[in-house]
């Protein structure tokens, strides 16, 4: 259970109540789709009292790499341009009319890296919990519940009919289930993520699907995980 995500995922949309076996198996294979699929493409609403930050681009869940796009919304552009990040870093390509999207491959110059902040950041958060949605193996099905995760209701994501779930208590911080919420389809393709992040009032929302999957090619600097 110390797999899945822990932290506050805002109000839900219905419920609770214990999922059914059906339920289980789908909250326990989520995240293995995103492994099996090799990578998605995401939008990372980013949360900030000064304004947010919107990621739009690609992870790749087997080599653990992520790259896009950085707009700012509520704020000015300074933030704006390419971002690449792995589990230990974040690199960052300044640009002061940032594309919809980012190129398909990263440009080979200009970039600037730095740790990924454990703590403190809302946008670092963010980018670490994105990774982390992708697992090399299902969780076990039978134990979530026992965990506490739940039901929460049904909604529909861009078409797509779902359930609302939440995740388990983590191993070492217990009393923490209810606190991730997964939209998750019939199939277990997850399409939302909700999360909150310490350093602020609103939650992290990453949704699935959004836009095509362009594969990641690392930027310079970034040795991918095998």
């Amino acid at each position: 259970m110390a797999a899945f995500l822990v932290a506050d995922g805002g109000s839900g949309t219905g419920g609770p109540r214990t999922l059914t076996p059906d339920e289980a198996n789908r909250l326990a294979i989520t995240r293995f789709r995103n492994y099996a699929a090799h990578g998605r493409a995401v939008t990372i609403t980013v949360p900030g009292t000064a304004g947010g930050l919107i990621v739009t681009g690609s992870v790749d869940y087997q080599r653990k790499l992520g790259y896009g796009v950085v707009h700012g919304t509520g704020r000015d552009t300074s933030s704006d341009g390419l971002i690449g990040w792995t589990a230990t870093s974040v690199f960052v390509h300044p640009l002061a009319n940032a594309p919809a999207h980012a190129p398909a491959s990263p440009p080979r110059s200009a970039w600037h890296s730095r740790p990924l902040l454990s703590s403190g950041s809302a946008l670092d958060s963010s980018l670490s919990i994105a990774l982390k949605l992708g697992s090399d193996r299902p969780d076990n099905a039978e134990l979530l519940p026992q965990n506490g995760a739940a039901w929460w209701g049904r909604d529909q994501v861009d078409g797509h009919r779902v359930d609302v779930m939440t995740g388990p208590s983590s191993r070492d911080r217990s009393g923490t289930a209810g606190n991730v919420r997964y939209w998750v389809a019939s199939d277990g393709t997850m399409y939302r993520v909700r999360v909150s992040v310490a350093s602020e009032p609103q939650p992290v929302v990453i949704d699935f699907d959004t836009h095509k999957y362009v594969p990641v090619k690392p930027v310079p600097g970034v040795t991918p995980t095998r």
